[in-house]
């Protein structure tokens, strides 16, 4: 694996759940050797990536991850646009919606707009799930392109629940069939108890950058609420698209 491979991979350990690494944690957590951790480490602290904390010694994100973000914010405004149709979506379902991005082999939560329900499925920001256990994966992997799905469903699918799909055969039907469809209702693939459904979100000439998804206990999901869950959902997904200018590439 290249340097920079490396170390972007690494910067990925770090999220809300766990904003801070030890040298040693972090080494056993990547997979890396101490040496060659502290080494990237190093570098990412060079260019402000990274930064250690004066009283833990424990490393964070830095403020150079902040400017980027800022830029990206700025020129891509996706809460602007996000997260009011995620709002929308809890007041209409009474369930929890959320937004990931496709971040390499994983989609990461980048918006949240939580139920007013205290029994509800709660989400961290930049939690990361693997492509075929999600909603948001199924339907991201089935609109990202094969140069996406093929390398990931070659790679061997984890199995989490008796539900998830581990199968290579049975996962490209599946995405053939969400294609037709343009969404997803998933059903325990990840997590018992938890059904959510999916929709895939456009950008201005590109393929699923990611999907807007509303989740639920299973014990309100029946048949009724799928229905609705999905068509605003759908809706949602749509909007979202036009906004990142993907109109008349939309799949609805």
């Amino acid at each position: 694996m290249q340097t920079v491979d490396k170390a972007v991979e690494l910067l990925g350990y770090f999220s809300q759940r766990q904003p801070e690494w030890g040298l040693s944690d972090l080494a056993r957590a990547t997979g890396f050797d101490k040496a060659s951790t502290r080494r990237l480490l190093l570098a990412l602290i060079k260019h402000a990536y990274i930064e250690q904390n004066s009283t833990s010694k424990a490393y964070r994100l830095g403020p150079g991850v902040i400017r980027l973000a800022r830029i990206r914010e700025s020129s891509t405004p996706l809460d602007a646009i996000i997260q009011p149709l995620l709002e929308s979506l809890v007041e209409e379902t009474g369930e929890t919606a959320h937004f990931a991005l496709l971040s390499g082999n994983t989609m990461s939560t980048v918006g949240i707009a939580d139920s007013p329900k205290s029994n509800r499925i709660n989400f961290v920001l930049g939690e990361e799930a693997p492509l075929h256990v999600t909603a948001s994966g199924i339907v991201t992997l089935a609109f990202a392109g094969e140069e996406v799905a093929e390398p990931f469903i070659n790679a061997g699918l984890d199995r989490f629940t008796k539900y998830t799909v581990t199968n290579a055969k049975r996962l490209r039907a599946l995405l053939s069939s969400v294609r037709k469809l343009g969404y997803f209702i998933n059903k325990e693939m990840y997590e018992e108890g938890v059904c959510s459904v999916a929709a895939p979100v456009f950008a201005s000439g590109a393929p699923a950058i990611g999907a807007i998804a509303v989740a639920a206990p299973t014990s309100r999901f029946d048949k009724r609420r799928q229905q609705a869950i999905r068509t605003a959902t759908v809706k949602a997904a749509d909007r979202a698209s036009v906004g990142l200018g993907a109109d008349g590439e939309k799949t609805h």
